[in-house]
């Protein structure tokens, strides 16, 4: 999963989108690149048989979580907290102490490490682990780690010798192109904690700080908290589809997918209906965020939150949505002249095409014209047969094989956790997977990669490899099947693979730069591109085989799952647009010109099209305001580079192992150790203009004209 925080020069940084987000972490020292073990089961094999467990050992020593000794049992991590916050005041010492140059970088690096290494780790197990005792302890671990780190943020020795070393040309021209970068990095990080500020100043930042943090809490949580409303108010054949409370009615979501229109409509007017609480509280965030910005030197909170992205400045985004709203546009009409010619057709009472139907009616269409009911699908996709058309591909492309390896006792923190072993060809082991893949009681709902422990070059030179968790929600397998997934499950599974890919491919000196740590709008990059793969037959036909009968998936059911998604994307897109543009609208120039709900109201005419629905208060429920705040175009972004990445080097062969090279080479390798700019052009062979991007998404969206001919026969 990947971290959404950026607490200054040693707070986690920003590496991927909500719902998925990654850490930092720790694993037991000492793991070297060895020889792969000719035991380890084919890993197809490993995920579609029950795990049987860790062999009977009345005397083995418990390994602790992730193979940490100390984490053998919750206590642990006041032990691991304590080791951690001794190492810090020495190297925090050595810091300050050390003459200005490259070792400067590598102890800042290690500093962070160090911190990183319990914090995220703890930050996966609180979320995670079953047992009480563990969450609480970690959670414990975090506040601790927490307070350390603002306390370094306001050391100004430690700044100071950081700024030492980047006033100094002939320091900063010796300098290594990464190592300049990652100095560059830890010093904009201190920066925005405004700790070049006078004493005064400072202390607003602070104190800014601290509010913005407990503001996006307290919206974080309204976001999700139901709406009541007495049950005589709304019409007795609706009631039973919502929560029943006393005399009132619960409403605790949109209803997106309820057939009823009816249903759809109150669940949307209800939820939406604006609460003062959260509206002054969303207020507050926006402004404070302003004020912080410009108390640290930036114009607006959107210049600040996109410095060094693919993007560079809200100017460029502005541009990059207002194109793609305007060749979106005519497509976007055709796909609501579909939705309510389908509502016409299902209710002709009414068929004026209101917000809360696109996704209910966009479905209904999907199925009518492609047949793609998912238990069509679901058994070809048994979740080894996944798993081993991902070792294919990784195999043909980058000379990858995963292995599935025994964990050892207490190292997993469920007995249905996988542990993969990521080898390449010729450099031998470069990193570890957890695959916490199954559902259970208080698990989080999202699909997430964990950084566990980022990747680096140790003073040893040994080379900390990377370990990672992937996390999601599948099924468990039954007495008569393995796990079966949906075609949706199989292509999230590609996506977080993704991620997990891009963390163990990082071959990054720094680990404040290691896999998924880079800018927010390219962190996606890998994730998506490896949905082009999940939808390319050529791939798909690799592995999805029935798990009774060995047939293979049909080419026409791949190419009609692959065209169903294309049915009012365009719209779909659109409402995507429409949202990042009130995200950039709401971090821009303020105070802001009107009220959020009546900006919320000219955005949405401007930018998506469907009427906005009087007294109710959209944003009040887009957390993502919070975790991305004026970077929520990272999605459209990130989406444009990798269908570019996609068209220029894996359209013609998806096992192209030299185009495959040159992607690792170019772009996987750095981390967010190169700008991500030059990331993209060294993969495309060209600098990328914005209307470069746009014609990469919307290009997306036309329909194959093979599947017409195969659908025709």
């Amino acid at each position: 999963m990947l971290c959404v925080g950026r607490l200054g020069g040693f707070g986690a940084r920003a590496a991927a989108l909500p719902p998925r987000w990654a850490g930092q972490g720790i694993l037991q020292a000492g793991i070297r690149a060895r020889r792969v073990s000719t035991s380890w089961s084919p890993v197809g094999a490993a995920f579609n048989v029950k795990p049987q467990g860790s062999p009977l050992d009345l005397f083995g020593e418990r390994r602790g979580l992730f193979g940490v000794p100390e984490l053998s049992a919750p206590e642990g991590f006041h032990i691991a907290q304590e080791k951690a916050l001794r190492k810090t005041e020495l190297l925090v010492d050595r810091a300050c102490s050390t003459p200005p140059g490259p070792q400067t970088v590598l102890i800042f690096d290690e500093l962070s490490d160090s911190l990183c290494r319990v914090a995220d780790l703890a930050d996966f197990v609180k979320i995670a682990h079953p047992e009480p005792a563990f969450r609480e302890a970690a959670e414990e671990a975090c506040r601790s780690i927490g307070t350390m780190v603002e306390k370094l943020n306001t050391n100004v020795d430690l700044y100071q010798s950081l700024q030492k070393l980047l006033a100094d040309k002939n320091l900063v021209d010796s300098l290594d192109p990464e190592t300049r970068r990652v100095a560059e990095l830890f010093l904009f990080d201190f920066e925005i904690s405004g700790i070049h500020l006078d004493k005064e100043k400072r202390k607003r930042a602070v104190d800014l700080n601290v509010k913005i943090l407990d503001l996006s809490s307290t919206f974080l949580m309204g976001t999700n908290f139901p709406n009541k409303i007495e049950k005589h108010l709304l019409p007795e054949h609706i009631r039973h589809n919502f929560t029943s409370a006393g005399d009132h009615i619960i409403i605790d979501g949109l209803h997106a997918e309820a057939p009823d229109d009816l249903v759809r409509e109150a669940a949307y007017k209800i939820f939406l209906y604006p609460n003062a609480g959260q509206l002054k509280c969303l207020e507050e965030l926006l402004s404070s965020r302003d004020l912080l910005a410009k108390l640290v030197g930036y114009s607006t909170f959107s210049h600040r939150a996109l410095q060094g992205t693919i993007a560079k400045n809200p100017e460029t985004v502005m541009q990059f949505l207002e194109k793609l709203s305007d060749k979106l546009s005519e497509r976007t009409l055709k796909d609501f002249e579909m939705i309510r010619e389908m509502k016409m057709k299902l209710n002709p009472q009414n068929s004026e095409v209101m917000p809360w139907d696109p996704p209910y009616y966009s479905g209904v269409i999907r199925a009518e014209r492609y047949n793609i009911e998912p238990s069509l699908y679901c058994p070809f996709f048994s979740l080894g047969a996944c798993m081993e058309g991902l070792n294919i591909l990784l195999n043909r492309l980058l000379g990858i094989s995963l292995y599935a390896e025994q964990p050892a006792k207490g190292e997993v923190w469920s007995e249905d956790v996988r542990k993969l072993a990521v080898v390449h060809e010729s450099e031998g082991l470069l990193g570890y997977i957890y695959c916490d893949f199954f559902q259970r009681a208080d698990k989080p709902h999202q699909d997430c990669h964990f950084t566990i422990r980022g990747g680096r070059l140790k003073e040893d030179g040994d080379y900390q490899l990377p370990v990672v968790v992937l996390m999601l929600n599948l099924p468990r397998s039954s007495r008569s099947s393995p796990t079966l997934l949906t075609p949706g499950m199989m292509e999230n599974l590609f996506h977080e693979m993704g991620h997990a890919m891009h963390s163990m491919l990082g071959r990054t000196r720094y680990q404040h730069v290691t896999g998924t740590r880079c800018p927010t709008d390219f962190a996606e990059v890998p994730s998506i591109l490896m949905e082009y793969f999940a939808n390319d037959y050529r791939v798909v036909n690799q592995f999805a085989r029935h798990y009774q009968t060995g047939q293979p998936l049909p080419k026409n059911m791949v190419s009609r799952l692959c065209e169903s998604k294309k049915v009012c994307a365009a719209a779909d897109m659109q409402l995507q647009v429409f949202y990042a543009a009130l995200d950039q609208i709401y971090h821009g120039k303020h105070p802001l010109r009107n009220s959020t709900t009546d900006i919320l109201k000219e955005t949405q005419e401007k930018f998506y099209g469907l009427p906005y629905v009087p007294n109710t208060a959209w944003q009040l429920r887009f957390s993502h305001l919070v975790g991305y705040g004026a970077k929520y175009y990272s999605y459209l972004m990130s989406r444009a580079v990798a269908s570019m990445v996609w068209k220029e080097c894996f359209l013609q062969d998806p096992f192209n192992r030299a185009a495959g090279e040159r992607y690792r080479k170019e772009m996987l390798a750095h981390g967010g150790g190169r700008e991500p700019m030059l990331m993209v052009e060294g993969v495309l062979q060209k600098c990328p203009s914005v209307d470069d991007f746009v014609s990469a998404l919307v290009s997306d969206l036309d329909l194959d004209f093979e599947t017409f001919l195969m659908d025709s026969e």
